[in-house]
């Protein structure tokens, strides 16, 4: 991810952008509707943040207008549930496979574990190893400084209409998790509410598009 001839390649990415650009808005796909504040958003924003591994950094377009980061959580809490525990561990409770099936779909391994970190069931399953020792306040005190310092100290927010928008409609995660809680897939003593609630938090942890490509 080192690019030695940067100022070619962000040439490369001007033009790309531009030629995208030009799509109508129509053209782009349907925003998220599975939760109505996600629906209201300006389907005109488009915006292209690199940072690279040794900190070069360019911005296209609005890249500074926050949003939440939804499923790209899900690498980033695996990764940190990766890095205070071990592989071993993590993997105890998730499995590596692809399922073969929706994200969302109902459904585990051969041994009762989510197949994979990246399907909203393994999503839901690294999160409730996260700090899973302290209370709901400070565990989600805690995330917020671990992506704060993964941003470099540029925007961190939190987006609480998002939030409790997710916590409302999020009935399929709620299935999941009662699905798994019955499966006894979860690591002993787990509370099946604040893990949804920790994930719905998650989920709705706000960055623009340049802090977002820091956190990559």
């Amino acid at each position: 991810l080192a690019i030695p001839d940067f100022v070619n390649f962000t040439k490369k990415m001007k033009t790309i952008f531009k030629k995208i650009s030009k799509i109508s808005t129509q053209g782009r796909g349907n925003l998220a509707d599975y939760i109505p504040q996600l629906s209201r958003q300006n389907r005109e924003w488009f915006g292209v943040s690199i940072c690279t591994i040794d900190g070069q950094r360019w911005n296209i377009g609005d890249t500074k207008i926050p949003y939440t980061v939804q499923s790209t959580c899900k690498p980033i809490n695996y990764a940190l549930a990766l890095t205070e525990y071990d592989s071993k561990y993590v993997h105890k409770f998730v499995g590596k496979e692809p399922s073969g099936a929706s994200f969302n779909k109902i459904v585990l391994d051969k041994i009762n574990r989510p197949h994979n970190p990246m399907i909203n069931a393994g999503a839901i399953m690294v999160t409730s190893l996260i700090r899973s020792d302290l209370a709901a306040a400070d565990r989600f005190d805690w995330l917020h400084q671990k992506y704060t310092l993964m941003t470099g100290g540029e925007h961190l927010g939190f987006n609480n209409a998002v939030y409790l928008s997710e916590k409302k409609e999020g009935h399929r995660n709620y299935a999941l998790g009662h699905y798994m809680k019955e499966s006894k897939s979860f690591p002993e003593k787990t509370n099946l509410h604040e893990t949804l609630d920790f994930y719905f938090q998650s989920c709705s942890l706000e960055v623009t598009c340049e802090s977002h490509a820091v956190i990559a």
